[in-house]
């Protein structure tokens, strides 16, 4: 009865949180520094209208905005919940535990050698950067399980603390090689580094697409997995289960979204973090349902985010990382304050 209930409460909560993405997504779709009515938008998205100012706004400007939006904010939710289930750690996110530090690293490093603008690069281009910046969130990943072990078992606590220095050595790296490129290129990696979207295109998509049918089925499939990991090693060990193979397979996984997330929108902190805990409180604790609900909360997050900073402080703007951040900061010292006293 109770796994029927939960599923009935996953069922309904899914199709509620699509029914609100959807929404959003037409909030941010009608609103801009160019005004449209919405006869003008619904004309335009099925052919109807030959306007081509109008042609461009929304299929050039604002739709593909809102597609990388939702893809990031899916993939930062799902990463989220990821690695929280294989630290055991309701603290642990991306940018956190410094993974997003290490892809920003290799993906400037990858600007400054080929002499790159974030802007007008080709499908191939990003593509190829989205692999380079894979190859550093490995190296973060593999530096977070090797300091972070306490008699050969994860220590929570020391992976945090093992994150907080490889965030703040890889973000020293990055800013020494940024200041060895030249002025444009540095104002361009400086604005995309603080997590930014405005200059979202087609291409961009194109080279997410990839990532996110491959990586986040084969997530949300062995999802049931993440429950067993919360056990302690030698009930693991009991029932079969070759802990260090998955959490290598779940954490490969996870950095290949996160680089291909880094690549498009740069580093936005604290979507990994807030999206599920949201997620536990509205579906509880398993990770079949909590996965999925925060790929649906992240996407909401990254969306309004956007929204609020491209209409809200019109006609200037704010970068989507800046506008998740004043929101997750509070929310990161709560949690903080929370997970203290319960200890």
């Amino acid at each position: 009865m109770r796994r029927r209930a939960a599923s009935r409460r996953f069922t309904t909560v899914f199709f509620l949180g699509l029914v609100l993405v959807l929404l959003v997504m037409y909030m941010s779709l009608a609103t801009g520094i160019i005004q449209l009515t919405h006869f003008e938008i619904i004309r335009t998205l099925f052919g109807l209208n030959e306007n081509l100012d109008d042609q461009l706004v929304i299929y050039e400007f604002r739709i593909p905005r809102i597609i990388i939006a939702a893809f990031v904010g899916c993939a930062l939710g799902i990463v989220g919940a990821v690695l929280q289930g294989l630290t055991k750690n309701q603290l642990a996110d991306p940018g956190i535990l410094g993974i997003q530090a290490a892809v920003g690293f290799s993906v400037v490093c990858y600007m400054f050698i080929v002499q790159s603008n974030v802007v007008g690069m080709s499908g191939q281009s990003i593509f190829s950067m989205s692999l380079f910046g894979w190859l550093g969130g490995v190296l973060a990943a593999i530096f977070l399980f090797m300091f972070s072990r306490n008699h050969g078992e994860l220590d929570p606590k020391r992976l945090i603390l093992v994150g907080i220095a490889i965030n703040a050595g890889f973000g020293a790296l990055t800013l020494f090689v940024s200041l060895k490129m030249n002025p444009q290129d540095f104002e361009m990696a400086t604005v995309w580094l603080s997590g930014s979207i405005y200059s979202a295109s087609w291409e961009q998509i194109y080279s997410i697409i990839p990532w996110l049918l491959i990586v986040v089925p084969f997530l949300i499939w062995n999802s049931r997995t993440l429950n067993l990991l919360q056990l302690d090693e030698v009930s693991m060990v009991g029932l079969g289960l070759r802990a260090n193979r998955v959490r290598l397979l779940f954490l490969l996984g996870a950095v290949g979204l996160i680089s291909s997330s880094v690549i498009v929108s740069g580093s936005i902190s604290f979507v990994g973090l807030i999206a599920p805990h949201i997620s536990r409180r509205l579906v509880g604790i398993h990770y079949q349902y909590v996965m999925p609900i925060s790929g649906v909360v992240g996407v909401l997050l990254v969306v309004i985010g956007d929204w609020i900073g491209r209409t809200i402080f019109s006609p200037a703007e704010l970068p989507v990382g800046i506008v998740i951040s004043i929101i997750g900061v509070p929310y990161f010292v709560y949690l903080l304050m929370r997970s203290t006293r319960s200890m």
